[in-house]
């Protein structure tokens, strides 16, 4: 019996003659052409098949990672993912903006926006570039 491909919901091996599918990391394959989000439930699908956890635990430590994630950017630290990048708090402050339709000016309150910086290897890595092995990962 073959696996569900997670990202396009097709069985593995059933793609048309000819069309390449990119080999991704943990169970998540596609295509190139066919870009899709990936969900909460593509990882923990993705858990359940390369880990070997049940459906209900995958889906459980996808949540736990998201809100330990969520847990340190709410508080203000920084979440570094090697080999992939950083999650980052960035401090706005207040500035005066302008309306482009009608050049009126209007305040822009100060706020905190979340700021996502890929690593060195994931730009390669997107681009197709070699990606040198590292013993620290």
């Amino acid at each position: 019996m073959t696996k569900p491909d997670v990202v396009s919901g097709t069985e593995s091996g059933s793609l048309p003659e000819g069309e390449p599918a990119n080999k991704m990391p943990n169970g998540l394959e596609g295509s190139a052409e066919r870009s899709r989000t990936i969900t909460r439930v593509d990882l923990a699908e993705a858990v359940y098949q390369q880990v070997g956890l049940s459906r209900k635990e995958s889906a459980l430590l996808v949540e736990m990672v998201l809100d330990e994630m969520t847990a340190s950017l709410v508080a203000g630290a920084a979440v570094k993912l090697s080999s992939f990048g950083s999650f980052v708090i960035r401090h706005k402050g207040e500035r005066i903006g302008r309306n482009p339709k009608t050049g009126v000016e209007v305040p822009i309150t100060e706020r905190r926006v979340l700021v996502f910086k890929p690593s060195n290897v994931l730009k390669a890595r997107i681009n197709g570039l070699p990606v040198p092995e590292r013993s620290d990962i």
